[in-house]
């Protein structure tokens, strides 16, 4: 991922404080994931669309194992959208910038 990356990566240590105010997409991926790699460039444009109103983060699941665990995520990319903290949907799966979008605002 490049430097420019809008998106911010997130560990087990930085999940909860990065999550608990406003409204963010976290990306759950894997890096041999190949719908994942597809998605980056997705979610770096919806990231640059949502800005100001949401936030866009990615949780690798193999090296964030607990956070994974935690949220259950058995497949990958799984999107979970948090608002101040809580859960308040989730997307499983690749789709297109315009339906993830409408996801993100959709809690907004």
């Amino acid at each position: 991922m490049s430097d420019k990356s809008s998106i911010k990566h997130l560990t087990d240590e930085t999940f909860e404080p990065e999550t608990k105010k406003g409204v963010t997409l976290v990306d759950f991926h894997a890096d041999w994931c190949g719908p994942c790699r597809m998605l980056a460039p997705v979610l770096e444009q919806v990231a640059k669309e949502v800005k100001g109103k949401a936030a866009v983060v990615k949780v690798d699941i193999d090296s964030e194992q607990k956070t994974a665990s935690r949220f259950q995520i058995t497949s990958v990319p799984t999107m979970i959208l948090f608002k101040d903290g809580k859960e308040v949907n989730r997307l499983v799966g690749l789709r297109n910038a315009a339906a993830i979008k409408d996801f993100v605002l959709s809690a907004v």
